[in-house]
């Protein structure tokens, strides 16, 4: 008896270096038991090797984008996959860029689906020219379906798509922790990003100073990231003298060494003050069952339940912060407990196993849907 082959799914994304969301959504997705299921085809559309050089405008990047273009009209003519999938960036520029993509997967009669991983793109689309609107409605509604990291990030889509073609997919990845944490040396807050202005360091080094300068408390801030621009690092420094003894400043980590910073801390701290996504750090925060403390951007409070394994901050508010942090750090038993609640949200939502459940329900629906739209 003939054996009927899997269907093929060709994910266009980047991959690490630079360790930021996209890219490390793009290894888990390809590594995971979702090639179980499905044939998993690649182009690599990754263009900086640093954080810092993702906003350079270089002449190479100009000819690299059109080799992807070529590369992904090769993988598709070589492995005829059923659905493409392509991640869309949130800058007009970016998103024209991107929409090439789609048009590619189009023309060869693929069914294709955008992957939006953050939470900005009505943003960008209110305030660029009419033209690009009008062109972004035209291109989105040809597409077979979008998906989301959040609930509350459905509303991007809503006047493009029908309700049934905009599918939710949180971030979800595998970690393994120590079930029993030992404090040796003194109470440890952690942040751990990209250094810059939108994720709200400015706002985490600010309330250090105001937990040393005026609560007169004991503790050590880790912050563990890549500057994004001399101008945030020359601010960042400037706060960073009020409070020098109780801050360390750490390069960027990754796999086991990443994991002993989360291992290690008491409390989590990531406030940013832009529109996210569903931030890769809150997944790890949480299944190393860390109290955490954010701020309401995108699909962050679908993770952190403010008073049940966190609290809910307003953006650009240091003091609130400080005072949140002094909470938790006066209440071990509070710690505790929103650290426990922390790391079953975990389990029950956002382990690797529940994204690619996720995931291969919107390629079977899509599937199961064989019209390929063509019609405004």
């Amino acid at each position: 008896m003939e054996r009927k082959s899997k269907p093929g799914i060709l994910i266009l994304g980047k991959l690490p270096p630079p360790y930021f969301g996209p890219a490390i959504a793009t290894q888990i997705i390809l590594n995971s038991s979702l090639k179980n299921q499905f044939q998993l085809f690649h182009v690599n559309n990754g263009m900086n090797k640093t954080v810092a050089e993702i906003n350079e405008i270089k002449l190479k990047k100009v000819w690299k984008t059109f080799a992807i273009y070529i590369e992904l009209i090769k993988s598709i003519l070589k492995h005829r996959p059923a659905i493409v999938l392509v991640p869309i960036s949130q800058s007009t520029v970016g998103f024209v860029k991107d929409s090439f993509f789609l048009i590619v997967s189009k023309l060869l009669n693929r069914k294709t689906i955008i992957h939006l991983r953050g939470g900005n793109l009505r943003n960008v689309f209110a305030s660029s020219p009419k033209i690009v609107q009008w062109y972004a409605r035209f291109m989105i509604k040809r597409m077979q379906g979008v998906i989301v990291l959040g609930s509350k990030l459905r509303y991007i889509f809503k006047d493009y798509l029908d309700d049934d073609r905009i599918f939710v997919v949180p971030n979800g990845a595998n970690y393994a922790f120590s079930n029993t944490k030992i404090r040796n040396n003194g109470f440890r807050i952690l942040y751990l990003s990209n250094l810059m202005s939108s994720k709200g360091i400015e706002d985490v080094l600010s309330a250090a100073r105001i937990l040393k300068s005026e609560y007169k408390l004991t503790f050590q801030l880790d912050v563990v990231g890549e500057w994004y621009d001399e101008i945030t690092k020359k601010e960042c420094l400037k706060i960073f003298d009020g409070c020098h003894s109780c801050v360390r400043f750490h390069l960027p980590v990754h796999g086991s060494k990443k994991m002993s910073f989360f291992e290690n801390a008491d409390l989590f701290v990531f406030p940013p003050r832009e529109p996210e996504g569903h931030p890769w750090v809150i997944i790890e925060a949480m299944a190393a069952g860390l109290p955490i403390i954010s701020t309401d951007q995108g699909a962050i409070t679908e993770s952190v339940i403010n008073g049940v394994n966190g609290f809910i901050v307003e953006k650009k508010n240091p003091r609130e912060i400080a005072e949140k942090i002094e909470c938790l750090l006066e209440n071990d038993q509070l710690r505790q407990k929103m650290g426990e609640e922390s790391r079953r949200l975990y389990l029950q939502n956002f382990t690797e196993e529940k994204m690619v459940e996720r995931l291969a329900s919107v390629f079977k629906k899509v599937l199961a849907n064989g019209m390929i739209i063509c019609a405004a």
